[in-house]
């Protein structure tokens, strides 16, 4: 078949015609979109809960949202170096109170978004240590060793801490980890009605799972209770009125957190589909954070 001039200008016009449609989609997403959003966060399991709703939360007002994971230190950083723009993670104000002190000018604190949180050593309710002070004397039932977290958290350095002022340095060792690898330590010694301690902080869903309690600490070594912060950079509120606006009015309980966490620990569960579930869920306190008082 013999192609005519005609025929191929048709068809330069349709390619064009495609090229020019793809195109002001493109431009009307992004007229659509509000801007781009990055929020930082650590791999707890209550961070990634509450990180989770509220990209949820920021992409039905029309954001664009990233979430990055990260180190708690080198969250602080981002947020403080404009590499993020805020996050909901900090706790405080004793895990996080150096990263605070470092960059705590570079960083807008909003304040709690979380009340009732805490630190400190657990145990299964049937292990016979009701105080910190006796690990020195009872060691040898726990294998020598607390299960920690990530090297470098907030919570591992408040627990080194921990360990000198009660004087265990002699007898008992401390794992670093990560939170998965804490509480699967933890769901395998259960199963097996062994003894073990861990590092640990509520909210957390193991509360929900298994009978835990906390080892007195007369010494006060992991401080009182804590809060969860919210944090943003510097200037968010001039580029982005309105997510400041909802990053500043997010507030939440440990119950509605631990709702959310329960949902996350089922098998084949998505964090942000289950975030997504909750937010359609409770309109109610999503449009206090949308709409209530900044």
């Amino acid at each position: 078949m013999t192609r005519t001039p005609l025929t191929k200008a048709v068809r330069y016009g349709a390619i064009m015609i495609a090229a020019g449609a793809g195109l002001n989609a493109g431009i009307a997403q992004a007229q659509d979109s509000k801007g781009d959003i990055t929020l930082a966060y650590v791999e707890w399991s209550s961070e990634v809960a509450s990180t989770n709703v509220v990209r949820a939360v920021l992409e039905e007002q029309g954001y664009n949202v990233k979430m990055s994971s990260l180190s708690a230190a080198a969250m602080w950083q981002a947020v403080a170096y404009g590499d993020a723009d805020g996050m909901v993670a900090a706790w405080l104000p004793s895990t996080h109170e150096q990263y605070l002190k470092e960059v705590g000018d570079e960083v807008e604190n909003l304040g709690p978004n979380l009340e009732g949180t805490k630190l400190g050593l657990v145990v299964p309710s049937y292990t016979d240590i009701s105080s910190i002070g006796e690990l020195d004397d009872k060691a040898d039932v726990v294998n020598d060793e607390i299960v920690g977290i990530d090297p470098g958290a907030g919570l591992m350095n408040l627990t080194e801490k921990a360990i000198e002022e009660y004087s265990l340095g002699d007898a008992i060792n401390l794992q670093s980890g990560s939170g998965a690898t804490m509480t699967a330590a933890l769901d395998s010694a259960i199963k097996n009605d062994e003894d073990i301690v861990v590092a640990g902080w509520t909210p957390h869903w193991m509360f929900a799972r298994w009978d835990l309690k906390y080892l007195d600490d007369p010494k006060n070594a992991y401080g009182g209770a804590e809060h969860i912060n919210t944090v943003v950079r510097q200037g968010l509120k001039d580029d982005m009125p309105e997510a400041y606006a909802i990053l500043d009015n997010f507030e939440w309980t440990p119950d509605q957190m631990g709702e959310v966490m329960l949902m996350n620990q089922e098998e084949g569960s998505d964090p942000y589909e289950n975030a997504k579930k909750w937010v359609d869920e409770h309109p109610d306190v999503v449009d206090e954070w949308v709409n209530g008082d900044s």
